[in-house]
């Protein structure tokens, strides 16, 4: 009979609480106050859905998540302790798996570029030159003086 905890171990994509986990941790790791959890979740989505290459990987990676739940960090509410123990593991394979997963799959997400005011790729709109190449506001006008040859 399998139970709640081999099906943990077995099939992190299917159990809720992995994703949940999941998208602590990357939240933990990327943290911005205005994201919505949506985000946070479909990060997590994407690490689980990379995690499930071969049956070695998908093993390996559960049971590295496996460990990471039983260690208590689902339940860490202090966002100081929970970076402390995202530290304490940040030279393992899982987690720097999770990292660069998750980092890919955070900052590609157009509701976080709508967050952070990036407009996304301008390729299909024709480009950045018709479309605000110039159009920074924050920096100071440019001196520009021709250079004249002889002086």
């Amino acid at each position: 009979m399998t139970t709640k905890r081999d099906a943990f171990a077995l099939d992190p994509g299917k159990d809720e609480a992995s994703r949940r986990l999941l998208a602590k941790v990357v939240r933990t790791a990327f943290p911005h106050k205005t994201f919505p959890d949506a985000v946070y979740q479909r990060s997590a989505d994407a690490v689980l859905a990379a995690a499930s290459g071969t049956p070695a990987q998908k093993l390996g990676f559960a049971a590295a998540l496996h460990e990471l739940a039983q260690s208590g960090f689902g339940g860490l509410n202090d966002e100081a302790a929970a970076l402390a123990h995202l530290k304490s593991i940040e030279n393992t394979p899982f987690f720097a798996f999770t990292r660069a997963t998750a980092l890919v799959a955070l900052y590609d997400d157009p509701e976080v570029w709508a967050l952070l005011g990036y407009e996304g790729p301008s390729f299909d709109k024709g480009g950045y030159i018709n479309r605000g190449f110039n159009d920074l506001d924050w920096l100071p006008e440019v001196r520009i003086e021709e250079y004249e040859a002889g002086k």
